[in-house]
């Protein structure tokens, strides 16, 4: 689950919204030329609506509506996606059922000269068949914080494997002070597809087949069981991992969280913090960051595609001044194009360079194969493992049941 999805609130009113309500295109702004209705989700960085607002506004060949879409954003947009009275242009990944079924548009030509700028880990996932279906606009990465002074005073090294991870969290906790905090679900929900990885598995691979039916699946997956048993996990926090602060209030000595949350943290801990990646798990194992992001998607179903697609790549691919202020002036985001990560200022020091310095190493986003109904038979196994004790190698059965049957109904 990354951080934009979870900032958005499930709203059965919100969906109708979506589908009947004013499109509100009379109040365009822009130049001439066709109107274009352009959906974001809520974020919740202040003035990152404004900016969005503003950069419409500049657009000369189109009037273009920002609709600024509070509530379960990836429902409304996967049910107006059905119709003709939806967006033009859209905040999406988009899915893969999305792709398949002709509900977007296919933008490659778009990124016919900078295909190559554009940071691998999130412009694959909106990539089928080599067709790329969605323009990345930053990059969210996920890592681990820890504070240098608790584990220096407990003697305990910054974790460089998943056992030592587990050995840390236990040495950490004191009666006021916890070890680790991955959400108040244990972890289940954010930490998704990133403990496979750390022990050298994939969820699909490049190949398209099921990465996980192995042994060390088990294994990786039941040491997080470890963590609720020693209760050395932070439950029931004020707020939860995508917020920093149980980490900045002292709550807990390590806290899984995002970049976004870096400049808080910094602001409130000065340098007395680090970041990892996610441990490495096994002698095959290797240390993950876990990266995503929304990407600038076209409906099929626009009457005026092909004026979509040039306001797409005027935004995110021609302005770059606006693309490089999008990542880096609301929340703290890594941009989507490789040329502006390595020139952009604050991403050059101190705890951001290591922060974009593992991104680019060990940064892997989920592939497009892994569909919804995979994404959430794996996270209630997960949940299970973590919180109830459940045996971890049935789990793990179940779901690689459920994912193979999601792999053969693609590709019918």
């Amino acid at each position: 689950m990354s951080r934009r999805r979870l900032l958005a609130a499930t709203g059965a009113l919100a969906l109708t919204a979506a589908c009947g309500s004013d499109t509100g295109r009379d109040g365009a702004a822009g130049g001439g030329g066709p109107a274009l209705d352009h959906w974001y989700h809520q974020y919740g960085e202040a003035g990152a609506e404004q900016a969005v607002r503003r950069y419409a506004s500049a657009y000369r060949k189109a009037r273009v509506t920002v609709q600024w879409r509070p509530g379960n954003y990836d429902q409304q947009t996967a049910a107006a996606l059905l119709t003709r009275n939806g967006p033009d242009v859209f905040e999406g990944g988009p899915t893969l059922d999305q792709i398949r079924g002709g509900q977007v548009a296919d933008l490659t030509d778009l990124l016919k000269d900078v295909r190559d700028d554009f940071h691998p880990a999130v412009l694959e996932p909106k990539t089928y068949e080599g067709r790329i279906y969605g323009i990345p606009q930053v990059i969210d990465a996920q890592l681990l914080y820890y504070r240098k002074s608790l584990l220096a005073d407990a003697g305990v090294r910054p974790p460089a494997s998943l056992d030592e991870l587990v050995d840390a969290a236990k040495a950490l906790t004191t009666r006021d002070v916890k070890g680790l905090f991955l959400g108040n679900d244990g972890g289940a929900g954010v930490l998704a597809g990133t403990p496979l990885r750390a022990a050298g598995l994939d969820l699909v691979t490049p190949e398209g087949e099921i990465g996980f039916d192995d042994p060390r699946a088990a294994r990786t997956l039941g040491k997080l069981r470890a963590l609720h048993t020693d209760k050395s996990l932070l439950l029931g926090a004020p707020t939860d991992w995508s917020d920093p602060s149980a980490f900045t209030q002292g709550l807990t000595a390590m806290q899984w969280t995002g970049l976004w949350a870096l400049p808080l943290i910094e602001k409130a801990l000065g340098d007395d913090f680090g970041v990892l990646p996610f441990p490495a798990d096994g002698a095959q194992g290797r240390p993950a960051v876990p990266v995503g992001a929304y990407g600038a998607a076209v409906s099929a179903h626009s009457g005026h595609t092909e004026a979509a697609k040039a306001y797409v790549k005027w935004l995110w691919v021609e302005r770059t001044d606006y693309q490089e202020d999008f990542a880096l002036s609301y929340g703290f985001h890594i941009p989507a194009r490789i040329s502006l990560a390595n020139k952009a200022t604050p991403l050059t020091e101190g705890a951001a360079a290591g922060a974009v310095r593992l991104t680019s190493e060990y940064g892997a986003a989920q592939p497009l194969l892994w569909t919804d109904r995979s994404r959430t038979a794996y996270q209630d196994a997960l949940s299970r493992i973590i919180t109830a004790g459940a045996d971890p190698e049935a789990q793990v059965r179940s779901v690689v049941a459920t994912t193979k049957a999601e792999l053969k109904r693609v590709r019918s």
